[in-house]
């Protein structure tokens, strides 16, 4: 899927301006959302999604302490899953991500304890002997984890969603249009990261300044450098005031559908951004089309900064 801009794609006549940015932005859309279709049924995405189904999907409990211990946490598993699944081993002098590990043994039918702990209780359950007793959650441990970026060997399959193409001046013009869009932006040097494997984030800046930050790091591919800036200032635009976990793979949908359409209009090749979407939302490709007023509105008012 070409995203090469059309040049027979205008929009300068400001009194059907409207009118013509919605009904491209709404085939770009169209577009897209066919793009992720294919790339859900590529062999590289099921690759990556096969390694992905490997991982052990932690409750919200546990992902507060692994963000709280490791914030820049992305892939995270246990010492022996990490040499036996991925063929990786733990750096020496990793310090371990401490979580709560599920307790999984025989449980009496009754008081619901292990044989062990129903021996010094008052239950009286007889029935049965606790060698028939069915496996049940009967407590938690502590268990140690580690991330991906405390591991080293076999790398694993990881998706290109990069744009590529002339970016020009793209990025210095993004940078300049962060006042107009009420936002605080810093490219930050790769060796100064503090994010882990994030491209890019939008916070808040401090608890008086109620102005988002938008923080990207930076790297060789201008036209990538330039869709993270627009990811990022999708997110500002949308999302600062929300704070909705459940929400944040829809978020995520909004914010990249922004980037794909703007830094289409731009010239770049965005088509990767299909495989970003897939990763995110693989399962509801319509929660694009879905949310085409969010993105398009967002999408016009990032244009028409640039333009301006």
């Amino acid at each position: 899927m070409s995203t090469t801009r059309d040049s027979s794609v205008s929009f300068d006549q400001t009194d059907t301006r409207s009118d013509e940015m919605n009904s491209t932005i709404e085939q770009w859309i169209d577009e897209l959302v066919a793009g992720v279709d294919d790339a859900q049924a590529s062999e590289e995405f099921q690759e990556w999604l096969d390694v992905q189904s490997r991982f052990h999907d932690y409750s919200y409990r546990n992902t507060l302490l692994i963000k709280r211990q490791y914030p820049e946490a992305s892939r995270v598993a246990g010492y022996r899953t990490w040499q036996e699944e991925f063929d990786r081993h733990v750096t020496e002098g990793e310090s371990a991500i401490w979580i709560w590990a599920p307790i999984i043994t025989k449980q009496c039918p009754e008081c619901e304890n292990s044989p062990s702990y129903h021996e010094d209780s008052d239950c009286e359950y007889d029935e049965t002997p606790p060698e028939e007793w069915s496996e049940g959650l009967v407590g938690f441990k502590p268990a140690p984890v580690f991330d991906i970026s405390q591991t080293e060997g076999e790398p694993l399959p990881d998706l290109n969603t990069e744009a590529t193409g002339d970016a020009g001046d793209l990025v210095e013009q993004l940078t300049a249009a962060a006042d107009d869009l009420s936002v605080t932006v810093r490219i930050v040097p790769a060796e100064e990261w503090t994010h882990g494997e994030a491209k890019g984030i939008c916070e808040q800046l401090s608890l008086v300044d109620v102005q988002p930050l938008v923080e990207v790091r930076d790297r060789e591919n201008e036209a990538d450098l330039a869709r993270t800036l627009i990811h990022e200032y999708a997110h500002a635009l949308l999302h600062f005031d929300i704070d909705d976990d459940t929400e944040r793979a829809k978020r995520e949908v909004e914010a990249e559908a922004v980037a794909y359409v703007v830094g289409r209009y731009c010239g770049l090749d965005t088509s990767r951004s299909a495989f970003y979407l897939a990763a995110w939302e693989s399962d509801d490709l319509e929660v694009v089309r879905k949310r085409l007023g969010r993105i398009s509105t967002t999408a016009e008012k990032i244009v028409e900064t640039l333009e301006n």
